[in-house]
């Protein structure tokens, strides 16, 4: 069995004038994410699309060890993004070009300096960035992605570019990595079938409608279209959709173009 989810739309300062097609909003309206309602068989995880005109925040998040020691609940945030589209001169910022103390990192957001002293990566379709709690980032103005999370809304902004929100420096210092990003955690998505993330928390996979049955995946997941029109067993999806499948055993994958598929990891 499978349904699609729900989608809820999300404005944001920094969101696009104009959403694809495939989503049915009003043309006026600024909306930088489309949210898909976690469903109870898989409250773990949250998957979105996110839309960029401008850059956001400089930020990061906790581990759940973190987050509980806080105060805030035993969810931490870790997440990745896809790639689906960018601008010719598009970038994501993730981690820091050499290592900073956090008291350097401190005066560097307060005089916005901080962006700079971040590792601005240009990205293209199907780039692949896991983004363990902890790591400083920033999405660059230009950008549609998919971001697959931990359920959870604990984010720390370090600097906003003079907007009007609040900043969380001590919290996100706290928990801050200090240093260069792993290009371990990067990859991409190919032709063929893949593991694009294989976290503590969650896995993605991308699978190729010419490969068949989604090998080696059991139990529930959330499946979302990278491209063409993949179908998920009986299920048909395109840009836009986000599939619950119940149990991923021997799911046929068929159709045209390939799906990302995430499930949580035990624990």
């Amino acid at each position: 069995m499978s349904r699609k989810l729900p989608r809820k739309y999300v404005e944001k300062v920094w969101g696009a004038d104009r959403l694809p097609d495939a989503f049915d909003v009003p043309s006026d309206a600024r909306f930088g994410e489309v949210w898909f309602e976690p469903p109870p068989e898989l409250p773990q995880l949250l998957a979105k699309y996110i839309f960029t005109s401008e850059r956001l925040s400089v930020q990061n998040h906790p581990s759940d060890a973190q987050a509980e020691a806080m105060g805030f609940g035993r969810n931490g945030k870790s997440e990745c993004w896809v790639i689906l589209e960018s601008a010719p001169d598009a970038t994501i910022a993730v981690g820091f070009r050499e290592e900073h103390s956090p008291e350097a990192l401190r005066t560097a957001a307060l005089d916005g300096s901080i962006v700079d002293l971040l590792e601005w990566h240009p990205v293209t379709k199907g780039d692949v960035f896991y983004i363990p709690s902890g790591t400083v980032h920033a999405i660059g103005a230009g950008v549609n992605l998919i971001e697959v999370q931990q359920n959870s809304d604990i984010t720390f902004r370090l600097f906003d570019y003079g907007r009007p929100r609040e900043l969380h420096l001590d919290g996100g210092l706290s928990v801050a990595e200090t240093g260069p990003y792993s290009a371990d955690l990067r990859s991409r998505v190919g032709s063929g079938s893949a593991t694009l993330v294989d976290g503590p928390h969650f896995r993605l996979d991308c699978f190729s409608a010419e490969t068949g049955p989604a090998h080696g995946l059991t139990g529930p997941a959330i499946a979302i279209a990278f491209d063409g029109s993949p179908k998920v067993g009986d299920e048909s999806l395109s840009l836009g959709d986000c599939l619950l499948v119940e149990d991923m055993a021997g799911m046929a994958i068929t159709g045209t173009g390939s799906v990302l598929v995430s499930q949580p990891k035990a624990g």
